[in-house]
């Protein structure tokens, strides 16, 4: 029976439940609904995304979640899948608001797709969860058995924590007849049992009553509750407690320690014993308070046991008893007011925050939505947010605890690439306390920065000439945009350069932005190149920049001075300048005129006369090029004068050219052309080197073998010689003076004069001469220990039928010698050329011949005056001896090279041309052998 009753209850209760939920929406959007408390978890509570207006297909692109405060109990949760919202915890109303009477659970829902917050709250109506409770199951009292009838006596008051029609309804008395059951109702509503006296007591009859007090509310089912009531018959105490104030009001701070005395109550008795023995006692109190005070029954302090605070409980309510020894009592209320502190920071909760952001977002733009929620109350619950001021955000205000974080202006990432927005919350409590919030937003780069060279033009320099695929300079852009923005690719922009494309002359590396010749440059050709380069980034859209770029092609000295006049023949010929014989000094000739196809120092020219028939007859303008006579011309200055100009540029290792300038003195055109007609021109026969080659081989072979038969001579000479010296010495005194005169005799002369020179120019110190002696097989031989190496040539081994004649020559007479003005020359000149040339006219020929005569005869005499053969012009033989080869060998010198008329050797005499000079000048020619030692000197020199 029971079980169909439990059944029927919980079926009752459930429509209960459907019949009073229902949903509504306010005109502000607010969703409310309404539900009983202890539902089950997962109990339906309401379709909010219907009542939003979503489609629950396209709940989870709306992204719609609760919204929670930190620390708080969450007792709903939103299925995402059907768009219902649901009970997670279980709600007791009792614990969530007490004895308030109308329970309300408030809490958002956010709506990430449009960033919209909706305010929900939900109503928790009363269930008769609760049966009415006393505080104590026994209760005991002490009448005196003198209580007058109808006396009144408060009974202990049951507790039930629901609300309305649940809570207690009505009591109930029973187990004797003696009492009555009275019920008042207070200014609350609260219903109070009083106990009434209806038949008078009497100890003696009946010391003791036993009553059951029955508490009844009107839940369904409908709960109870019993307490037992002793009542003990005493004798008469005509005098009960009385407290001095009815009801005691006391505030007190939230903060103060355990053991702190709250208050104290104090009842007064006039009895005396035990009758006037007061003690005290807590009455009408809930559980809750009486963990929070305790009560001494002795001194009637009330003393703080627990920790108080405002934000579960800002004010206490209870009642305290004073009953003396007697059994009688008296009744005071107690109000306890909790004031409140600021001892709770405020709390900051991320509802939603996003962690990136576009730079290029709108004005206003979502970033956050913060909750911020204080536990104090009043001013100290008050709650103010706030961001730095110079970060480019706003922090507005949406609802009563939301805050929504948004841009102020445009955003820059390259000024800030990171922003650590720092929300900060500040209660007006004193002192105030404060929580901050961290926001951490990435700035997403777009590519709102062109590239920028670092220049704003470029100029390079090439040297000419340059190997292909030279790297000629190097570009470089910068982007303030990041990775694929900021990624630069460069480009040459196509045009015309010298009716070519640019590209086939430069080339661009597109990543580094290093230029490259692709061909080789001629400055003669370009001198400058002017193009653009573009740098653009890797964008989308791509931005781009450009860039002048004057590239510069430096000279080389690569080309030779192109002389223009004269100009080179064509025919073989040279050209012909005319000077008159009767020019001046400073006389313009001609001038040569030249250019070179370089620029700057490369083409500065500078004029130089390398080569002249006669040196010092013309001038020629170092940079000029013009030919200038340099003194009077004469008449024995050669009629056609030949002029060798090397022109040379100013490059580092300069280039040249020449040319050949032909100056015919005279004084007219028709007598240069009479002149010029015995001048035959020079045949060039032509060139062939493979002639050449065959003759050079044909040389080198003849002269190893005229090489090999000398030393072969030499070598029968030194054996013969040895052979001769054993058969003692030779004298020449029987020799005729007549041989050593005529014209036979200057042909000797000149035939041992070329003899000697081409023997001389690879011997060795010592030098002899071999001729002729008619009749005489006379051997001498002077100073054996310094005969080295005797050559004897082919011819004199053939004279005189076989007959050898070795004659030594003596150290030579340096008296004879000429000084640099006595040389001889044409007509007697004293102005004739230092180098000493053989006379090449016939006229000098004829006077060479005569002083030779002259001189052959004063050497005969000389000889036949002094038999012993020791003559002027004989010289010993001495290593060294001066001949006409000295004057071609690699000592030469004008100083101590004797002339062609010196070492003249006479054939057919043992004597030495002397020096006539000395003669006609009354000096006595030197001997041989005084002038040994001087001659000496000067072969060493």
């Amino acid at each position: 029976m029971e079980e169909i009753k439990d059944l029927w209850s919980c079926k009752k209760r459930t429509l209960q439940w459907l019949f009073i939920l229902f949903l509504w929406k306010a005109a502000s959007g607010q969703i409310h609904y309404t539900i009983p408390e202890e539902m089950p978890k997962g109990s339906f509570v309401g379709n909010i995304a219907k009542d939003l207006g979503m489609n629950g297909k396209q709940l989870s692109n709306h992204g719609l979640r609760i919204v929670t405060s930190k620390g708080m109990i969450q007792y709903f949760a939103l299925n995402v899948n059907s768009g219902h919202l649901q009970i997670s915890e279980k709600i007791d109303r009792e614990k969530i608001c007490g004895e308030i009477e109308k329970c309300m659970l408030k809490f958002q829902v956010l709506m990430e797709s449009k960033l919209k917050l909706y305010s929900v709250e939900v109503e928790i109506t009363d269930i008769n969860d609760n049966a009415p409770q006393f505080r104590t199951k026994d209760w005991k009292m002490k009448l005196n058995e003198i209580t007058t009838l109808t006396e009144r006596f408060l009974l202990p008051k049951a507790q039930d924590p629901d609300l309305g029609i649940n809570s207690i309804q009505s009591y109930e008395l029973t187990g004797s007849n003696h009492f009555s059951l009275e019920v008042q109702r207070g200014e609350n509503g609260a219903r109070q049992a009083e106990l009434v006296l209806e038949k008078p007591l009497d100890r003696e009859e009946q010391s003791a009553y036993d009553l059951i007090l029955t508490a009844t509310d009107g839940g369904d089912p409908v709960k109870s509750g019993t307490l037992q009531i002793h009542i003990i018959v005493l004798d008469a105490n005509d005098n009960m407690p009385v407290f001095s104030q009815s009801v005691y009001e006391m505030t007190i701070k939230e903060n103060i320690p355990k053991g702190t005395t709250v208050a104290t109550i104090r009842a007064t008795d006039p009895d005396e014993g035990i009758n006037g023995e007061v003690k005290y006692s807590f009455q009408e109190i809930t559980n809750k308070a009486t963990q929070i005070f305790q009560l001494d029954n002795t001194t009637g302090e009330i003393i703080l046991a627990g920790n108080l605070d405002y934000e579960e409980s800002s004010f206490y309510e209870f009642e305290v008893q004073a009953m003396d020894g007697g059994g009688l009592s008296d009744r005071s209320k107690v109000f306890v007011f909790v004031s409140d502190l600021n001892d709770n920071e405020p709390e900051l909760t991320l509802t939603f925050a996003i962690s990136s952001i576009p730079e290029n977002s709108p004005t206003g733009t979502t970033v956050a939505i913060l909750n911020v929620r204080d536990k104090d109350s009043g001013v100290n619950g008050q709650v103010t947010c706030s961001i730095p001021s110079s970060l480019p955000f706003e922090l507005k205000k949406t609802q009563d605890d939301f805050y929504t974080l948004l841009t102020e202006r445009s955003l820059d990432r390259e000024e800030v690439a990171i922003y650590n927005i720092t929300v900060r919350a500040v209660d007006e409590g004193s002192p105030t306390l404060s929580t901050s919030e961290i926001i951490s937003l990435k700035v997403l780069d777009t590519n709102d920065n062109p590239p920028a060279f670092i220049k704003s033009s470029y100029t390079s320099y090439l040297l000419e000439n340059n190997p292909r695929g030279t790297s000629i300079f190097s570009l470089k852009a910068n982007d303030l945009d990041w990775e694929e923005n900021a990624r630069i690719t460069y480009f040459m922009i196509e045009s015309q350069v010298r009716e070519s494309l640019l590209s086939s002359y430069l080339s661009i590396n597109s990543e580094t932005g290093v230029v490259y010749a692709l061909n080789s440059f001629d400055y003669e050709e370009i001198q400058e190149i002017r193009f653009l380069v573009k740098a653009q980034d890797g964008g989308s859209p791509p931005l781009s920049s450009n860039v002048s770029v004057t590239l510069f092609i430096l000279d080389e000295n690569d080309n030779a001075p192109e002389i223009l006049y004269p100009s080179p023949p064509t025919d073989g010929s040279t050209g012909i300048e005319l000077a008159p014989r009767s020019s001046e000094p400073d006389y313009l000739v001609t001038k040569v005129v030249a250019v070179d196809a370089d620029s700057g120092q490369n083409a500065w020219l500078s004029y130089q006369l390398t080569k002249a028939t006669e040196p010092g007859l013309f001038t020629l303008g170092l940079h000029t090029g013009e030919i200038r006579t340099s003194r009077f011309l004469m008449e024995k200055d050669a009629l056609k004068q030949s002029l060798v100009i090397l022109v040379k540029d100013n490059g580092q290792l300069p280039l040249s050219a020449s040319v050949t300038v032909t100056v015919v003195l005279a004084d007219s055109i028709p007598k240069m052309l009479s002149d010029l007609s015995s001048i035959s021109a020079p045949i060039n026969p032509p060139s062939d080197l493979t002639f050449y080659l065959v003759v050079a081989v044909a040389f080198v072979s003849c002269l190893f073998l005229t090489f090999l038969l000398v030393l072969v001579a030499i070598k029968l000479h030194r054996w013969r010689n040895s052979q001769l010296t054993h058969s003692g010495s030779i004298n020449f005194g029987g020799v005729p003076v007549s041989q050593f005169v005529g014209i036979d005799g200057v042909r000797a002369f000149l035939h041992s004069y070329c003899h000697e020179v081409s023997l001389t120019s690879g011997s060795r110190k010592s030098q002899f001469n071999t001729s002729k002696v008619n009749d005489s097989k006379v051997l001498t031989n002077q100073q054996n220990s310094d005969v080295k190496d005797p050559i004897l040539s082919s011819e004199d081994l053939d004279l005189n039928n076989g007959d050898l004649i070795i004659i030594q020559q003596a150290q030579p007479n340096t008296d004879w010698r000429f000084s640099q003005a006595q040389r001889p020359g044409t007509s007697g000149s004293q102005n004739g050329e230092e180098n000493g040339t053989w006379p090449n006219n016939q006229f000098d020929t004829e006077m060479l011949q005569a002083m030779i005569l002259a001189s052959a005869n004063e050497a005969a005499a000389a000889a036949a005056a002094n038999p012993d053969g020791n003559s002027t012009l004989g010289g010993g033989a001495v290593a060294g001896t001066m001949g006409l080869s000295t004057r071609y060998g690699p000592q030469f010198t004008l100083q101590h090279v004797p002339d062609y008329r010196q070492n003249v050797y006479i054939p057919g005499s043992t004597a030495t041309l002397s020096n006539a000079a000395g003669k006609r000048d009354g000096k006595p020619a030197a001997s041989g052998g005084g002038n040994k030692k001087k001659s000496g000197k000067k072969e060493k020199k």
